[in-house]
C-alpha cells in the first residue's frame, strides 16, 4: 500500500509539472505555427536585401574591425572581426576562438590553459556554438549575402514585401529560415524563424533599440521574442 501511495503522490506531482507546460506549448502552437511560406528567388529579392543593408550603413559595418558584447549577461566577447577570430567568456571559462584554423583554438579555465584534450575540445564546442548563436543575434541582418545563403521575396497580405533568407550551409544548424520584416526605409522591425532548434514554425522576434557604434555600425541591444527578452549590452564596436 505504501508503495502504491509513493506512486500515486510521484504521478500526481508530474502530472502537476507537466501539464500546465503541455497547455501552454499547445496553445502557442495552434496560435503562432506557420508553415514556411513561398518566395521567389531573384532581383527583386537582393534589391530588397541590399535596401535592408543600405539602411544599416552596412559599409561601416564593413569597416568595423573589432565587436564586443555580452549576450544575457551570461556570455561575454572580444571579436576582432577583421581577423575572424573571437575570445569567449562565461563563468570561469575562457575561448579563444580562430574561426579560420580551428587548430589555433584554446580553452582555459581561470586564466590556465586546459590541458586535458577532452575538456578541451568540450569547451571549445561550446563556446563555437554561443558564439554562432549569440552573434547571429547581434549581427544577422548583415549576413543576409553570406556563402550559403538563398534570398527570396514574399509578398505579405498587407501588400507589403518581406525577405526571406534560407542558410543552406554554415553556422550550427544549417537550413534554418528566417522571413524578415522591414519598414519602409528597409529597416528591419523583426524576423520569423524556421529553425531546428524551435518546436513551433514562424515564431516571432523583434529587432529593436538599435544603437549605432563608434565604427557607424547599427547593431540590436533587445529582441522581445514571445514573452522574453533577449537583452545584448556593453556593445562596442571599432575600426581598429
Amino acid at each position: 500500500m505504501k508503495s502504491k501511495k509513493i506512486a500515486k503522490i510521484t504521478t500526481g506531482i508530474l502530472v502537476f509539472l507537466t501539464l500546465p507546460s503541455l497547455l501552454l506549448f499547445g496553445f502557442l502552437y495552434f496560435k503562432y505555427n506557420e508553415e514556411l511560406p513561398k518566395g521567389i528567388k531573384g532581383k527583386e529579392a537582393d534589391e530588397l536585401a541590399y535596401k535592408m543593408l543600405e539602411a544599416l550603413n552596412y559599409e561601416a559595418f564593413e569597416n568595423t574591425n573589432y565587436i564586443e558584447w555580452t549576450f544575457k549577461k551570461k556570455h561575454y566577447y572580444k571579436w576582432r572581426k577583421n581577423k575572424n577570430t573571437c575570445d569567449v567568456y562565461w563563468k570561469e571559462y575562457k575561448v579563444s576562438l580562430d574561426l579560420n584554423d580551428a587548430s589555433q583554438n584554446k580553452a582555459f579555465v581561470h586564466s590556465f590553459k586546459v590541458m586535458d584534450t577532452k575538456l578541451s575540445n568540450q569547451l571549445i564546442e561550446k563556446a563555437t556554438k554561443y558564439f554562432n548563436n549569440d552573434s547571429f543575434w547581434l549581427v544577422a541582418p548583415y549576413k543576409v549575402f553570406d556563402k550559403g545563403t538563398e534570398r527570396r521575396l514574399v509578398n505579405l497580405e498587407n501588400n507589403k514585401k518581406a525577405l526571406l533568407v534560407t542558410y543552406t550551409s554554415g553556422g550550427t544548424t544549417p537550413g534554418d529560415s528566417y522571413l524578415w520584416h522591414l519598414d519602409n526605409d528597409g529597416k528591419p522591425t523583426s524576423f520569423q524563424m524556421w529553425v531546428d532548434i524551435l518546436p513551433i514554425d514562424g515564431l516571432k522576434a523583434t529587432w529593436s533599440d538599435w544603437v549605432t557604434t563608434e565604427s557607424g555600425a547599427q547593431l540590436p541591444n533587445f529582441h522581445k521574442f514571445g514573452v522574453f527578452g533577449l537583452e545584448i549590452t556593453h556593445i562596442k564596436g571599432t575600426k581598429y
